[in-house]
């Protein structure tokens, strides 16, 4: 059987959710990964360092004895959002960015920004400060196509950003578009992404094409197959530019099989066992270490992990749902095989 071993990664870009969910799926990320950049869109969302090291604490008692986690929280970035949290922010150890949503891109993003150019001197303390600012990069005017908003977004408003700000550190978040790997790889080392197994692995027909499969359905949505290639190539490229972030978001079963289903892939049983698979079939293992477990913490100036993760080529089938009852959640392929197991 073929083997694999590798520096233990992180997830720098995964939704937890609070209370029972959150104890439901917390150990299924913090039992692959040493850290993960947590998203602040609760309800309420965390706008406060108060409510970040209060969620904090929520996380670690919730993560189970004999696992060893770091959650690395975020807040949201609204239009009340002052200088002085900012400030408060960069000489914090346990907050470490502002996550902006555009108002109504996404789940629970109905407190985001309506105007980015309107929190212009919010986004010049965050390059004072040397604060990432991780975005959401989509426009959600009703009269763009959907499969456009990403694409309309960098021309709209990011090319000014980066442009304005020429020292902020930006991540754009789940990638998927070849506009957005051609911006990112064009731009200065300011300016990074992360990319999900989704994104690496399915274009829009694992969506659409024969039946509607609503547990593919994720914002950004996925796109044709031309983008996918386009993100296998930066993912496996070596680019530093390019790192692992699940964005896995778990929904309940009956919230995502409904007629008005929540957006959101829940990948986080098998996040790094994904990625691996897309990997492989670009014959391109030797690049995944690089991708999971270096470029995240080097952009984000954390030290590298020390321990490290085996994953061995055994397939095994995915349960059809993980919890019970009420806390029933299905995951990313479902009652499919996957090729590779941690160990």
């Amino acid at each position: 059987m073929k083997t694999l071993t590798i520096i233990q990664p992180d997830d720098w870009h995964v939704h937890v959710r609070s209370g029972a969910i959150l104890k439901a799926v917390i150990a299924h990320t913090a039992r692959q990964f040493a850290r993960a950049i947590i998203m602040p869109n609760l309800k309420p969302p965390i706008t406060t360092m108060e409510q970040a090291l209060a969620y904090r604490d929520e996380i670690l008692q919730a993560v189970p004895a004999g696992l060893n986690f770091t959650p690395l929280m975020t807040l949201y970035l609204t239009a009340a959002t002052t200088p002085e949290e900012i400030k408060r922010v960069a000489d914090s150890e346990y907050v470490h960015a502002f996550k902006l949503y555009p108002a109504g891109a996404t789940t629970n993003s109905d407190a985001g920004v309506a105007n980015v150019k309107a929190i212009y001197p919010l986004l010049e303390a965050l390059e004072k400060h040397d604060v990432p600012l991780l975005l959401h990069g989509e426009v959600t005017d009703a009269e763009c196509d959907i499969f456009d908003r990403e694409k309309v977004f960098i021309e709209t408003y990011l090319v000014d950003v980066v442009k304005n700000f020429p020292n902020l550190r930006i991540v754009f978040e789940h990638a998927t578009t070849q506009e957005a790997v051609e911006f990112v790889q064009a731009s200065s080392n300011k300016i990074a992404a992360t990319i999900t197994p989704q994104h690496l692995l399915f274009n829009r027909n694992a969506m659409l094409a024969g039946s509607i499969r609503p547990h593919y359905y994720c914002l950004p949505i996925i796109k044709r197959e031309k983008h996918r290639v386009a993100l296998v190539e930066a993912a496996t490229s070596g680019n530093a530019k390019f790192f692992l972030g699940t964005d896995s978001a778990p929904h309940l079963s009956h919230l995502k099989e409904n007629s008005c289903g929540c957006a959101g892939c829940y990948s986080a049983h098998a996040a790094i066992e994904l990625y691996a698979e897309a990997f492989e079939t670009e014959n391109a293992l030797d690049k995944l270490e690089s991708f999971a477990s270096f470029n995240g913490p080097d952009f984000y100036r954390l030290p590298r992990n020390t321990t490290t993760i085996i994953l061995k080529q055994e397939p095994w089938q995915v349960p059809a749902t993980y919890g019970t009852g009420d806390l029933s959640i299905t995951p990313l392929k479902a009652n499919e095989m996957l090729r590779w197991k941690i160990q």
